[in-house]
């Protein structure tokens, strides 16, 4: 093996980077939006909750959207750099206008930026990263990603204690790293697809065809099936907040504690992970993910103060981290390499799917019952997820077929 080729790109350590300071800034905003809708605009929880299973999935819209755009221009980088400008323009809306409507219009605003940031962002790195480290940099860039959530939830935090729970401000400071991380695109990240020219020194164009949908595979579409049904047992992390807050009567000062923590488990867990199922194989830690799921469900049903909560809120943390990269790199090994950003952007179309029905289950749940069969309900449905992972992994598995 030529050591040379199985480091990890400079273009992948930028791209991590940027995707942490705009994960800085998503949870700076993210960890105390429904705290704001709910204590300061007077919104309901069964609101809050189906209004981010809404967002969510026009966030994974934009994914497929992108993707899809992506590969017509072959211009991943660029698409990269509108979805972060979008972000960015976001947070003034959030700190100046303190009414639903307009935090709304921000809030899809925000989400439809990081829709079009990550297809094209989860491509580049496919496109980038060398065979035999693939895991490795699909799990560097999340977990590097999922840092900026934490390091995001402690700056929040520090803004609400120094601004005496301002969130207006804390808003328009959560600008600034979103900023900061389109600039490190703009110099640092290089696009391969770039110099791609037709015999006429022309741009070049993938034009889509739906022939390209069966050119993805009956494997890929078996695997879109079980991710479908996982994530509908997603509940939104809001809940998480919320059950916190309501139930343990956490202080909402301490709202971003609960983002750092499952957002720190998710960190620490993406890189080792990435790098075993280089190794190892992607499905086993594709399963044991779901198994974690449910455990974590139980925990954050049946607990009974908030240290044990807390306990299901890191178990959530780690399953969201290996679930999602084991998702990402069985699609990136098994597509071929001009439909990257299609493949990647129908399995985030899928997610948006399960998302919506995930937050819509979740908001009637907790309306018409409680918290602990809200999570219950998304146990059980991570349980039949895990089941049909089993029952479809031989149609899935295209080494074990090659083998």
């Amino acid at each position: 093996m030529n050591i040379s080729k199985s480091k990890i790109p400079l273009s992948i350590w930028a791209i991590g980077f940027a995707s942490m300071l705009l994960n800085i800034s998503t949870v700076m905003v993210f960890g105390i939006i429904a705290l704001y809708l709910k204590q300061i605009l007077g919104a309901g929880t069964g609101f809050i909750v189906m209004l981010e299973g809404f967002f969510e999935a026009m966030a994974f819209v934009m994914k497929l959207l992108s993707g899809l755009i992506s590969d017509y221009f072959r211009r991943p980088k660029k698409i990269m750099m509108i979805g972060f400008s979008m972000v960015a323009i976001s947070r003034p809306i959030f700190g100046l206008f303190a009414t639903v409507p307009m935090v709304i219009i921000a809030r899809l605003f925000d989400r439809l930026g990081n829709g079009m940031q990550s297809t094209p962002r989860d491509a580049l790195v496919g496109d980038l990263a060398p065979e035999s480290t693939k895991g490795a940099c699909f799990g560097l860039r999340n977990a590097m990603t999922t840092a900026g959530s934490f390091i995001g939830g402690g700056l929040g935090f520090l803004a609400m204690y120094k601004y005496d729970l301002s969130y207006q401000n804390v808003f328009l400071w959560a600008s600034v790293p979103a900023s900061l991380g389109f600039l490190l695109l703009l110099i640092f990240v290089h696009d391969p697809h770039e110099k791609e020219i037709t015999a006429d020194k022309k741009p070049i164009h993938h034009p889509l065809h739906l022939k390209d949908l069966a050119r993805l595979g009956k494997p890929y579409w078996m695997l879109m099936i079980v991710a479908m049904v996982f994530m509908s047992s997603r509940i939104g992390e809001s809940m998480l907040v919320l059950h916190a807050t309501q139930s343990f009567g956490m202080d909402p000062s301490f709202a971003h504690g609960i983002l750092i923590l499952y957002n720190c488990t998710n960190s620490l867990f993406s890189y080792p992970i990435g790098m075993l199922s280089d190794r190892l194989g992607r499905y086993g830690f594709l399963a044991l993910s779901f198994v974690i799921l449910i455990v974590a469900d139980a925990f954050l049903a049946f607990s009974g103060s908030l240290p044990i909560m807390l306990i299901g809120v890191a178990l959530w943390g780690i399953q969201i981290g290996m679930s999602q990269d084991m998702f990402l790199c069985i699609v990136a090994d098994q597509i071929p390499e001009d439909l990257r950003g299609t493949g990647i952007g129908f399995y985030n179309l899928i997610n948006a799917a399960g998302i919506l029905l995930a937050g819509l289950i979740g908001g009637l749940l907790a309306d018409k019952y409680d918290q602990f069969v809200t999570f219950m309900g998304s146990g059980v449905i991570a349980l039949f997820a895990l089941i049909l992972l089993i029952i479809l992994r031989p149609a899935i598995d295209i080494k074990a077929h090659e083998a």
